[in-house]
Parts: C-alpha cells; sequence; structure tokens
C-alpha cells in the first residue's frame, strides 16, 4: 500500500533527527524513500546582487544544493537506492507536485524544533498539508532530540459519520495492517451538538456505536471502538495517549458536519499530538 515515501530535506538539524524514524518507516512498510530538496534560488542578500549578476548567484546556489544532497545522510539513505531529487522554486508548492507527478504514497515532513507547532499556518508544512493529494506523516520533534521510535504497535483513527469516513477507515486498516500494527477507533460526540440537538449524550452514543459498526462491517474491519463525549481535539488526543498510540489517522475533508470540522482541526491536532499523525 505504502511503496514509495517522500523526505523533503532542506539540510537542518531537524531533518538529521528525523532521519532515522524515516528509515525504519520505510523498513517496516518494506518501502523505497526518495530525498527532495527544494532549492530556492532568490534566496540573496543585498550584498551579493551588488557584487555579482541575479543569474550568476543563482547558479553558484543551485550547484551549492546539488552538492549537498548528494552527500545529506548519504549513510542512511545511499544514492543507489534512494534517489535524490533537486528543484527550484516555492518549497510548499514544488513538494506536493513532487508527490503527485511522482505517484508517492507518504509525504513524511519535519515540524523544525516546536516553530512549526507555534507557528503552524505559515509554515511550509501546513500547506504541504492543504495541498498534498497523497497522506501526510508528520512528528514533533527538536533539533536535538530523536522523534520517538516508531515501532507500530498501536494506530488510532479518529473516525466520523460523515461520507468521508470510509475512505479514512479503508486507509488506516489497510496502512496498520501492513505495519503490523492494532488498530482502534475514536469517535468524538461534540457536546454542543448534544445539547442543540436535545438528546442525551447515551442516545447519540448508541446510534454513533450502530453507525460505525455498519461501516466496520462494509469494510471487514474489527477494530475496538471508543466514543466519547467532548471537543474533537481533546478527546482525540486523549485517546492517543491513554492507548500510547504510535500514529493518529486523521481526515482531512471539506465535508459539513462534526469530523468534516477535521480539515479546520488537522492543525491543531498535530500541533498539540503526543504521537506522529497521518492525515488523510
Amino acid at each position: 500500500m505504502i511503496q514509495k515515501i517522500l523526505f523533503p530535506v532542506d539540510f537542518s538539524p531537524s531533518c538529521i533527527a528525523m532521519a532515522a524514524y524515516v528509515k525504519r518507516a520505510a523498513a517496516i512498510l518494506s518501502a523505497e524513500v526518495s530525498i527532495l530538496h527544494v532549492c530556492d534560488l532568490s534566496s540573496h542578500n543585498g550584498f551579493e546582487l551588488y557584487a555579482r549578476p541575479a543569474g550568476e548567484i543563482g547558479e553558484e546556489h543551485w550547484g551549492l544544493a546539488r552538492s549537498g544532497l548528494e552527500v545529506f545522510l548519504a549513510s542512511e539513505f545511499p544514492g543507489a537506492q534512494c534517489p535524490r531529487i533537486l528543484v527550484a522554486g516555492e518549497a510548499a508548492n514544488l513538494i506536493a507536485e513532487t508527490a503527485r507527478e511522482g505517484k508517492f504514497d507518504l509525504i513524511v515532513m519535519p515540524t523544525h524544533a516546536g516553530r512549526f507547532r507555534q507557528m503552524l499556518l505559515g509554515s511550509t508544512t501546513a500547506k504541504v498539508l492543504n495541498d498534498a493529494e497523497c497522506p501526510v506523516l508528520t512528528t514533533e520533534h527538536a533539533a536535538t532530540i530523536a522523534p520517538r521510535s516508531w515501532e507500530h504497535r498501536k494506530w488510532v483513527c479518529a473516525v466520523g459519520l460523515s461520507s468521508d469516513s470510509e475512505r479514512v477507515l479503508r486507509y488506516a486498516r489497510a496502512a496498520a495492517s501492513a505495519a503490523g500494527a492494532s488498530l482502534s477507533l475514536i469517535h468524538a460526540i461534540q457536546t454542543s451538538d448534544v445539547v442543540s440537538e436535545n438528546r442525551r449524550p447515551s442516545e447519540q452514543e448508541r446510534e454513533a456505536r450502530h453507525r460505525l459498526d455498519e461501516l466496520q462491517s462494509r469494510l471487514g474491519s474489527d477494530a475496538s471502538v471508543s466514543i466519547a463525549p467532548g471537543p474533537v481535539k481533546e478527546t482525540l488526543l486523549d485517546a492517543a495517549r491513554q492507548s500510547s498510540a504510535d500514529v493518529l489517522v486523521i481526515g482531512r475533508s471539506s465535508d459539513a458536519g462534526t469530523f468534516g470540522r477535521m480539515r479546520d482541526l488537522t492543525y491543531t491536532v498535530i500541533r498539540d499530538s503526543p504521537c506522529p499523525v497521518v492525515s488523510v
């Protein structure tokens, strides 16, 4: 299912710290890793422009990027086994475009030592989450701290009751199976929805469980199900923490409804998640 992983790098300590995680993920999934670097040919200062023409500066930056990419993480990802891709332009657009044209199954991106988690809406990763057609895995880590080992014992999938739920669950079930992990489902009942519909939480829980049972039956899934009232984000993150999940799977649907709002929640879930998040 996941045969090709795209690992965008910018030669930073955060990417170096991420390398062992990506290598482990590729080994578990028997996937090929391609390393992508996006060179910004316009990243020059006023002094450089004063001293030399812009074209000459751009050629130098391209050459430095090419030589840097050839040796970056060479021991972890030998060039003969892991293709290197160098492109020039705007990072987020080209990451999404490369993943689409190269038919990659997963993009794995670092979160740059907390700055991403605090300034998410302005980051490259946030734009990739919006634009990429394939799933994107992000995990919080610092430049001096490696991400938590990806053991793939437990996956948790956030499942709503929208038309997009079947797609998200199908992906989570197949990916967890490929990784040799057990899968559990979490569904949040918004407290505000209970009040507005003038129904007891137990009534909504019974209905939700029935619909989730039907969904699992259609897909041949037998994952355990947890249903809890409360704010969606907090409910999902509590479930991930309590189960010591290795991965949290969420949808990026634009549908209306409780989990249709996951598109808006994606950023804050990733920002605060205690484990890596795959946004599908």
